[in-house]
Parts: structure tokens; C-alpha cells; sequence
């Protein structure tokens, strides 16, 4: 579960150019749940992302990751925990790498592993199927290296 309470962000604080980014943002997202974050530029929403992420730490409020204050701690620690997926598919992403190769090295971040190099089946069946879901074809490219795909 992810809970955001009382969020708030402000770049250049005292300053002439000083902007509000986030602005007391309240939300509660439970396990599986889906959410789609919307605005026109200049909204906030990297900001709140990049609050969420640890990028930048916010002036006010509270995030909680299955009950743990996650407020305070680093990007490294929080990425243990939080995937990001970016609007340039090249940040993120090892470009050399298939899909496949992409989505399994992200499964198993965070993840004690030796120095074998594999995916298994039944892992390669559930990239697929989940991909599927999205319906952009991406299943069936998945042996396609990621700075192949374009749009």
C-alpha cells in the first residue's frame, strides 16, 4: 500500500521564483490497485513522482510504503521498493537488452542473486501475459531489443 498525506513540494522557497510544485496532495493506492496521474505541464506531476521516488524531498507531509515511513530516505534505499517507468524508454531501460531481458532484470531488483544470467519459463510467461494486458503488442516482441522500439 502506498499512502501520501499532506504531500507538499515548493522549488526556489523565499525566493521571486519561488513555485508551488505539490500542493497538499492526499492519496492512498492499495496493493494492485492502478492510477493514472493527469495534468497539463507545470502541474506537478513528475514532482510528486520524483517525491514519491526520493528525487526530492518534500517541504511537508508523509509517505508510507506498507506502513513504513519512507518520507526521509534516500532514492537508493526507496528503489529497493519503487520501479519508475519513464516517457523516454531509453531512461531506465538497457537498450542493448531485449524486453524480456529488461522486464526480468527489473523483477528481481532489490533481490539477493548469484552471478548466473537466465530467465526462467514460467517468469517469461507472466512478462507475457501482463504485457498482453496493455494491449500494445509488446508480447509478442519480446525478444526485441529495447532501442529497437520506437513511439
Amino acid at each position: 500500500m502506498l499512502k501520501i498525506s499532506g504531500l507538499s513540494k515548493t522549488f526556489g522557497l523565499g525566493s521571486i521564483n519561488e513555485k508551488l510544485a505539490v500542493n497538499n496532495v492526499n492519496l492512498t493506492l492499495e496493493a494492485g490497485e492502478f492510477v493514472t496521474v493527469i495534468g497539463g505541464n507545470g502541474a506537478g506531476k513528475s514532482t510528486l513522482l520524483n517525491c514519491i521516488a526520493g528525487v526530492y524531498e518534500p517541504d511537508h507531509g508523509i509517505i508510507l510504503l506498507d506502513s513504513m515511513d519512507i518520507t526521509l530516505w534516500p532514492e537508493y534505499r526507496r528503489s529497493q521498493y519503487i520501479g519508475r517507468v519513464f516517457q523516454d524508454p531509453l531512461k531506465g531501460t538497457a537498450f542493448d537488452m531485449t524486453i524480456e531481458e529488461n522486464l526480468a532484470m527489473a523483477y528481481v531488483k532489490g533481490q539477493p542473486r548469484g552471478l548466473q544470467w537466465g530467465i526462467r519459463r514460467t517468469d517469461a510467461k507472466m512478462f507475457r501475459d501482463r504485457l498482453a494486458r496493455l494491449g500494445l503488442g509488446l508480447e509478442d516482441r519480446m525478444k526485441q531489443k529495447v532501442g529497437l522500439l520506437s513511439g
